[in-house]
């Protein structure tokens, strides 16, 4: 244990907070949240009709992440639409004097950026109420010592300026998490835990028939944090406690803020706890200075943004860390998307994965916990080594019939995010287990999809229990001994009567390619539903969604077609393909595509997240464009001002290939899967 944690004093927060200020009420009507910021009062009124389903690219969108400091509290809802407008402006929400921030259903959706939560900290805001809130952003508020809170009745408490009892904060919340809001955030309580002076909940949970990820945690779960011992025989949902990792990874929007946090609370010269199982990313922001406007360079972002490459690459020497960094000798683009490679290098069955960003759960496609996490979370485990937890509930969704041939996973996963259970928000925080036979049938990349685009549904995590096709990807892809590889798979399954919260049956029969209109990976329905032709202007093909092996396989099934038959990408579309690694490109090379690509007029680029991140080749430059795009979510100004259409890799390039939102239709439609 580091000599520094040793000697810090820590102490817990007064049983009462006052939260002197006013309160600054998130509405769908433009006006009344314009009147607010100009001083006018509201009374909190259950008619009011609060936005729903603010993500955390409106609370501080991508190019706000370039700052990671206290300049971020000029920032907060700067991305907010409300109506057809962005009514807050930079330092409105500051100026404001608000201390407490109310919004709907699904607060903070979207990815697990801490610099949202930290931006409306440093604004002011020292209490967010939301009717539910997602669970990373909503652990990133704990963990930085903001308040929460889904009880309106505190409004007028904060209206009256009243002592509020600490307490309230902690309803319905595990004792880890008391402590953690008591300790005022993460580290202070990891201090304290270290030290020995606060007692974690142990374990006692009787025998039980347990799911997939439950017997992960309980092979995980941390009984001594001095020695580092693991292990209890059963978990069951509730348990509060501290896992083990196996691998901890964070890309250059994260690297740079935890470095800092640690160098202020640690001192520069600690090491990193088992710097061999910690991986950095250089992969958001490569193409960045080809996609950013003009206006934003003059204002100096493009050198802001770069000082978190070079915050990032500095900390990774100095403490021996494996740096994917990006490709550099002229050329744009990084070794591969932190998923990507996460699951192309490293992932292996059963283990905990904890990474900086919202669809960590992609490594779940070979069984493992793979979960996003914040920047406190991220610089905490370079000090513990482990993660805290509370086991979440499982649902599970069974894939059965037989799959035609031109649907895929995504498609698959457009239908899951419009059921009622999903749009809802009751799967928020929980574990989605994948299963059926349309399922087993699906090669590790498809899966990984699946298992990506859990963060659309709000989840935990998603899983699917390691199989054959697992062992097959563990030796051909990774070059494993078959012998070890069905090693790491066994006793990776649930049990016959582990128990579930839900049961989702998709009827695979019944699908058909879909397509998510504008504003919402939920916003799901049939592309021959579309009516009217919609005419795109660019189609985007890749991400860590979308830019593995079997996506380059599809994308390449249909410009073939096209190929052979003479067509080519649409007058005035622009198509561009982004592979998720240079394993992926290279793959593609071996297999001609890059030519095949350029045969049909598509552009083929190094990879990078890019256009996902509203920074790089294939993002909107007006309201008016429309985009068709195989990413996985299209929240408002994701991928620039324009309208974002989610679809499947098929779809994506049929799209390129009409000049209009249209489903690829081979020339067998028969079902591909049992």
């Amino acid at each position: 244990m580091p000599s520094s944690v040793l000697k810090r004093r820590v102490s817990r927060l007064p049983d009462q907070v006052r939260l002197a200020g006013r309160v600054l009420y998130l509405t769908e009507d433009p006006e009344l949240l314009e009147r607010q910021l100009r001083g006018e009062e509201l009374a909190w009124d259950p008619a009011m009709r609060l936005r729903d389903n603010i993500s955390t690219d409106e609370i501080t969108p991508a190019y706000i992440c370039y700052y990671f400091d206290e300049t971020l509290g000029e920032f907060p809802y700067l991305g907010l639409k409300a109506g057809d407008r962005f009514p807050v402006a930079r330092g409105s929400v500051k100026a404001g004097g608000f201390v407490a921030s109310v919004a709907g259903k699904r607060r903070g959706k979207g990815s697990s950026r801490e610099q949202s939560p930290y931006a409306e900290m440093q604004a002011g805001i020292r209490l967010v109420v939301g009717e539910s809130i997602e669970r990373i952003y909503r652990e990133n508020c704990q963990n930085l010592g903001l308040l929460t809170t889904t009880d309106f009745s505190v409004l007028a408490r904060v209206k009256r300026g009243e002592p509020i009892p600490l307490a309230v904060f902690m309803e319905g919340e595990g004792q880890i998490t008391r402590d953690i809001i008591s300790f005022g955030g993460l580290f202070n309580y990891n201090v304290a835990r270290l030290q020995g002076a606060v007692r974690v909940p142990v374990v006692t949970t009787p025998p039980r028939p347990m799911t997939i990820a439950e017997k992960i945690f309980a092979r995980h779960w941390v009984t001594d944090a001095s020695t580092g011992r693991r292990g209890v025989p059963t978990v069951a949902p509730g348990d509060e406690g501290f896992i083990a990792t196996d691998i901890r990874f964070s890309h250059e929007y994260v690297t740079p803020m935890s470095a800092i946090f640690f160098e202020q609370y640690l001192g520069r010269d600690e090491p990193l706890n088992d710097p061999g199982s910690i991986f950095f990313f250089r992969d958001h922001l490569t193409f960045l200075r080809d996609a950013m406007t003009p206006e934003r360079i003059k204002e100096g972002l493009l050198d802001v943004a770069n000082q978190l490459e070079v915050k990032q690459r500095e900390f990774a020497a100095a403490k021996g860390v494996k740096l994917y960094g990006e490709l550099g000798l002229g050329r744009l683009g990084s070794e591969a998307i932190c998923h990507s490679k996460i699951l192309e290098a490293h992932a292996l069955p059963g283990q905990v994965i904890i990474g900086s960003d919202s669809h960590t759960p992609h490594a779940g496609a070979v069984g493992a916990v793979a979960f996003g996490v914040g920047t406190t979370a991220i610089f905490n485990s370079w000090l513990t080594r482990d993660v805290r937890v509370r086991v979440p509930p499982t649902f599970r969704v069974v894939v059965r019939g037989r799959r035609p041939r031109h649907v895929t996973a995504k498609d698959i996963m457009l239908q899951l995010l419009r059921h009622p259970y999903v749009r809802n928000g009751d799967a928020i925080g929980q574990v989605v287990e994948y299963c059926g036979e349309v399922v087993e049938s699906l090669g590790v990349d498809e899966r990984a999809t699946m298992t990506n685009m859990a963060a659309e549904v709000g989840a935990f995590t998603g899983i699917i229990a390691p199989d054959a096709r697992t062992v097959d990807f563990l030796v051909e892809q990774r070059g494993l001994p078959r012998e070890a590889a069905v090693r790491w798979c066994e006793g990776l399954a649930s049990d016959r009567d582990a128990e579930y919260v839900k049961e989702i049956v998709i009827d695979a029969d019944t699908l058909r390619p879909m397509v998510a209109l504008p504003g919402d990976p939920g916003n799901g329905m049939e592309v021959a539903e579309l009516g009217a032709r919609v005419k795109i202007d660019t189609a985007y093909a890749g991400s860590c969604t979308a830019g593995k092996r079997e996506d380059m396989d599809m994308y390449a099934s249909v410009f073939r077609e096209a190929a052979r038959d003479g067509r080519r990408v649409a007058p005035g579309v622009r198509c561009y393909i982004q592979c998720g690694s240079q394993d992926v490109f290279r793959y593609c090379q071996a297999q001609g595509y890059d030519r095949l690509f350029a045969e049909v007029g598509a552009t083929f680029i190094e990879p990078s997240c890019g256009a996902c991140i509203n920074a790089g080749p294939g993002v909107s430059r007006t309201s008016g464009e429309v985009t068709i795009s195989a990413i996985n979510r299209n929240f408002p100004g994701r991928s620039g001002p324009g309208q974002l259409y989610l679809a499947s890799p098929y779809t994506v390039a049929a799209s390129a290939l009409a000049g209009y939102i249209t489903a690829w239709e081979p020339e067998s439609v028969a079902a591909s899967t049992p």
